[in-house]
């Protein structure tokens, strides 16, 4: 009678994890095809959106030698004088940055703005789409994460079945 009542409360946990996994994959399918974040109806914009934006609004140009006045030219992020042929962006403020180094910097904050001045270099709605994108938390596949956090919420049973 022992093993029938251990074998029905083993069969009990494992639903109850076959179900949860079942609706974090929903979750996760419907927010993948829907590209929508858990606190927002808004949409959100990736990585490679965010910087054809950056392009569209500044250009990327060549540096020439013949652009500058006596003085070198240096990009204020990486603090490397131009050379001629590099990739640069000069942004409305007309500073002028290498234009890998001024991705990063827009990436990386959270505002997209001019290093120096602080001008805005995209509008606070598309920052806060790229945003919303970076700050998504997805289950990525791993069972060991998705032992670990089973484990964590129903205690050591989930453990000993697998």
């Amino acid at each position: 009678m022992k093993a029938v009542s251990e074998f029905f409360a083993n069969l009990k946990t494992m639903t109850k994890i076959f179900f949860t996994l079942l609706l974090i994959e929903i979750i996760i399918l419907i927010r993948s095809l829907t590209g929508l974040s858990p606190k927002s109806d808004k949409r959100v914009i990736t990585t490679n959106q965010y910087l054809k934006l950056i392009e569209k609004k500044n250009p990327t140009t060549r540096f020439n030698k013949r652009m500058t006045t006596a003085e070198p030219i240096e990009c204020r992020v990486c603090l490397s004088e131009f050379e001629e042929g590099d990739k640069i962006r000069k942004l409305q403020c007309n500073h002028t940055f290498h234009k890998d180094c001024l991705d990063s910097w827009l990436q990386q904050y959270c505002r997209a703005t001019c290093p120096l001045c602080r001008t805005k270099v995209l509008p606070d709605d598309i920052v806060a789409s790229y945003r919303r994108m970076r700050n998504q938390v997805e289950y990525d596949g791993n069972d060991e994460e998705l032992i670990f956090l089973l484990s964590a919420l129903h205690g050591n049973s989930v453990i000993r079945l697998f």
